[in-house]
């Protein structure tokens, strides 16, 4: 039986939880969602309980998972991480490479393209995200220092000749020939997002002119004010609150902001301009113990676990966090007092309209991609459907 029906959910929309549907779908896309009785003859049942049915969650920015980086040369460390992350809702991800040598990018590519093709139990591998290497010095973060550089179109046109999957690239906008970068991923459909940047208000005017619409795990890696020569000026921080067409994505580990400050940003930028992204690295999924010391002088900056995120080892900054995307749904219901139904939005719809995936993900609707989970009311996963296909199920 191709057709599928879910009854006895309780069915998340953007807008609004709809009791006493059914949702069909058949051949990976959603047929329709019917209210009262419906006709499930030939169609298998999954009953979901009395829970809730939401899209698929779409992680915009992460790194990897299950003791695999997406940065590494290899098809497993494509799909390890995808099916990790699959069993906590994600069902479409964008792979996101550090600061790294313009080798290991170029490796990168041609793993991504064998990996995204044979794939069959892990989250949709969409697109890649290059976060570096050109960021500032002073808000590097664990972005290894020696590869931090200016954009060269030699470069970066270069990387676009090998792959056609960059979607997206984070950028510091006040590096030379950032505007120009800018420009040239608007024309080419690949999403421009500033990060870890040490920037003045007047630098994101002018790159919100040149092509960048986004603002990189917001908060981690910006400026914010700051007084040179007795005055006051306003840094990326408060472009990012007072730009209402600017989208913001953050990290609701609960770690990287505290609550007051995730419900800060939701209050002021409201939750259609929020992304939560995971911003996951290689220990996500390990205990402390299994994730160890990782990195090292020669190669990458070294981190551990502690406290539910990754830290550098002289923890004066964090390396990336652990969470899952399950984790950040359930943060902004329970720590930062949001509705669930924004929650789930942030999570879906948001981020794909951020990257161009509206015509087919981020809403239960006809003719959208069945994409769909299943979880309770502490946001656990009873059920993953990705493409049709159950992936998981508790």
């Amino acid at each position: 039986m191709s057709r599928s029906a879910i009854i006895n959910g309780r069915i998340i929309t953007p807008y609004r939880i709809i009791d006493g549907a059914t949702l069909l779908f058949e051949d990976g896309k959603i047929l329709d969602i019917v209210k009262g009785d419906c006709c499930t003859e030939n169609c298998e049942i999954i009953d979901a309980c009395g829970q809730y049915v939401a899209p698929g969650f779409i992680d915009i920015h992460t790194h990897g998972a299950g003791g695999y980086s997406f940065s590494g040369g290899s098809i497993d460390e494509f799909l390890i991480p995808a099916v990790y992350h699959a069993r906590h809702g994600t069902t479409t991800i964008f792979p996101t490479a550090s600061t790294v040598p313009a080798e290991d990018m170029k490796s990168m590519f041609e793993s991504f393209r064998q990996a995204k093709s044979h794939n069959p139990n892990g989250a949709t591998l969409y697109g890649i995200h290059l976060e570096g290497p050109y960021f500032s010095y002073e808000q590097r973060g664990a972005q290894d220092p020696r590869y931090i550089r200016d954009p060269d179109p030699k470069e970066y046109l270069e990387f676009f000749e090998l792959t056609d999957d960059i979607k997206r690239w984070s950028v510091a906008p006040e590096r030379n020939g950032a505007m120009a970068m800018g420009r040239e991923l608007q024309r080419r459909g690949v999403v421009a997002a500033i990060a870890h940047t040490d920037a003045l208000y007047s630098h994101i005017e002018e790159a919100r002119e040149n092509g960048y619409t986004l603002m990189t795990h917001f908060y981690s890696g910006m400026s914010t004010v700051r007084r040179i020569n007795a005055y006051r000026h306003a840094g990326v921080i408060e472009a990012g609150y007072c730009m209402d067409d600017m989208d913001v994505e953050i990290i609701a580990d609960g770690c990287h902001l505290p609550p007051e400050l995730l419900r800060m940003i939701y209050q002021i930028k409201g939750c259609d301009r929020i992304c939560l992204i995971t911003d996951s690295i290689r220990a996500a999924g390990l205990t402390p113990e299994e994730a160890g010391v990782w990195g090292s002088v020669e190669a990458g900056t070294a981190a551990f676990v502690e406290d539910g995120v990754a830290k550098l080892l002289d923890r004066s900054a964090f390396s990336g966090s652990v969470a899952t995307t399950d984790r950040l749904v359930r943060n902004m219901v329970q720590l930062a007092d949001v509705k669930l139904v924004d929650s789930v939005r942030m999570m879906t719809l948001n981020p794909a309209r951020v990257m161009g995936l509206s015509a087919s993900k981020g809403i239960l609707a006809p003719e959208k991609d069945a994409d769909i989970v299943i979880f309770n009311g502490n946001i656990d996963m009873s059920r993953v459907i990705i493409g049709g296909r159950t992936v998981h199920e508790a």
